[in-house]
């Protein structure tokens, strides 16, 4: 339980790997964290908020508002709250966003809100990845001190293999556990 009292925002982006963020959620858990999982609207499509939500015990935001009753959902407070903000899988789109400060949803609009370490795992393929636009935003957001957990290879989404899959969610909790380790160090 490495991560214990450990507080992390999951973030996550439409991409048909947003499977793994059920691995990774799962995998934070084990290790003693608290997770609070935000998603993007078309996140919703690739992977269920109910699925997340049971996983993590938390009601899944996604909407500023909670449309039954108008409670608002507070990006101000979630930044404040957590250690730490991930994003896995990051698409493209909401790369760019973030490098842009384009606060279209509440994911991103937490991100700018955020006062924590910021790590973000792209998933996307490989000429979206190879993309000037892409490199561009990745670049800018490593100068805003986000940590960019590097996509692998292998068999995409597209039926094209190459860079651009998401990493493995174990590689993940590893690297967190890794990042907080190093932090209580220094």
């Amino acid at each position: 339980m490495q991560l214990q009292g450990k507080k992390i925002i999951l973030g996550v982006t439409g991409s048909i790997a947003a499977y793994k963020a059920a691995y990774l959620l799962r995998g934070l858990i084990k290790q003693g964290a608290e997770v609070q999982v935000v998603m993007t609207p078309y996140a919703k499509e690739f992977i269920s908020p109910l699925t997340l939500s049971t996983l993590s015990g938390k009601p899944v935001l996604s909407d500023f508002f909670t449309r039954s009753d108008g409670q608002w959902n507070s990006h101000v407070d979630l930044g404040l709250w957590a250690d730490l903000f991930i994003v896995a899988p990051a698409t493209a789109a909401t790369i760019g966003k973030m490098a842009n400060g384009i606060c279209n949803n509440l994911l991103v609009t937490t991100y700018v809100s955020a006062k924590c370490p910021v790590m973000l795992a792209p998933a996307m393929d490989l000429d979206m990845l190879q993309h000037p636009s892409t490199l561009r935003n990745i670049t800018r957001l490593k100068s805003y001190g986000n940590i960019i957990i590097e996509p692998a290879t292998g068999d995409l989404a597209s039926g094209l293999s190459g860079k651009g899959r998401m990493e493995e969610p174990e590689v993940i909790v590893d690297m967190i556990v890794d990042f907080f380790a190093e932090k209580k160090n220094s």
